[in-house]
C-alpha cells in the first residue's frame, strides 16, 4: 500500500510539472483553437456563398436557354399567321405567342433576380475575405509564439511524460480512474499532503486520530473537506 500511495504522489508531481509547461502557453493554446474555428466558420460561408452563386448561374444559363427557345417558337407561330385557313388556328397561334411571350418575361424577370442575388453575394464573399485573411495571419503568429514555447520546454515535457508513461501502468486502474476524476474536479490536484495538521489542498484541519492512520501509509484517505486524496508529508518535504 506504501508503494501504490507513493506512485500516486509521484504521479501527482509529475503532473504538477505538466500543468505548469501548459500554463507557460498562457492563453496561446486556446487562442488558436478559437482563431482556426472561425477561420473554418468563415471558410464553410465563403463555400457555401460560392455554391449559392454557382447555382444562379446554372439557373440562369438554363432560363437562357428556355428563353431562346421560346422566341424561336414565336417566330415559327408569328410566321404561320400568315397561312392560317380559319380563325379558329389564327386564335390557336396567337394563344401561343402570347403564352410564350408571357414565360419569356417571367423568365427574364428571374434572370434579373438572380442576376442581382449573384451581385449581392460577389459583395458578400468580398467582405468576408479579408476578415480570413486576417485572421490567418493573426493565427499564423499566434501558432509560431506557441511552437517556440513548446520547442524551449520540448525536451523537459518530454522528460516528464517518459517517467509519466512508467508510473501510469504501476498503479490499479480503479485508483488511476479516482485520481484523474479528482484532479479534474480540483484543478489539477489529486493528492494532497498533510502539512502542519492541515490539507495541503483545501488547508482544514486534518483531525489528530485521521493523520495517524494517514502515517501508517496501509490505506488510501480521502480528505473530509476537498475530497483529495491525503498522503503523509514524509513523502515530500513538509512537516506534519
Amino acid at each position: 500500500m506504501q508503494s501504490k500511495l507513493k506512485m500516486l504522489y509521484q504521479l501527482q508531481l509529475i503532473d504538477n510539472q505538466l500543468d505548469h509547461l501548459e500554463e507557460l502557453r498562457g492563453d496561446l493554446p486556446r487562442n488558436v483553437e478559437a482563431l482556426a474555428s472561425q477561420i473554418t466558420a468563415l471558410q464553410e460561408t465563403i463555400t457555401s456563398k460560392k455554391d449559392e452563386q454557382q447555382s444562379t448561374l446554372e439557373k440562369r444559363t438554363k432560363n437562357d436557354e428556355e428563353i431562346e427557345r421560346l422566341t424561336e417558337n414565336q417566330k415559327k407561330f408569328k410566321a404561320q399567321l400568315y397561312s392560317v385557313r380559319n380563325n379558329k388556328e389564327y386564335d390557336a397561334l396567337t394563344k401561343e405567342i402570347d403564352h410564350s411571350d408571357e414565360m419569356i418575361k417571367k423568365l427574364q424577370a428571374e434572370n434579373d433576380s438572380l442576376a442581382d442575388s449573384s451581385k449581392k453575394l460577389s459583395v458578400e464573399i468580398e467582405d468576408i475575405t479579408p476578415q480570413v485573411d486576417e485572421l490567418n495571419k493573426e493565427l499564423k503568429e499566434k501558432e509560431e509564439d506557441l511552437e517556440r514555447i513548446i520547442k524551449s520546454n520540448e525536451k523537459e515535457e518530454s522528460k516528464f511524460l517518459d517517467e509519466r508513461g512508467k508510473i501510469e501502468p504501476l498503479i490499479r486502474k480503479s485508483d488511476y480512474s479516482t485520481y484523474l476524476r479528482i484532479r479534474k474536479a480540483k484543478k489539477g490536484l489529486a493528492v494532497a499532503t498533510v502539512i502542519r495538521s492541515a490539507c495541503s489542498g483545501c488547508h482544514k484541519i486534518i483531525p489528530s486520530q485521521k493523520q495517524i492512520e494517514i502515517r501508517k501509509k496501509d490505506h488510501i484517505h480521502y480528505c473530509e473537506y476537498c475530497g483529495r486524496i491525503l498522503v503523509s508529508a514524509e513523502f515530500g518535504d513538509g512537516e506534519e
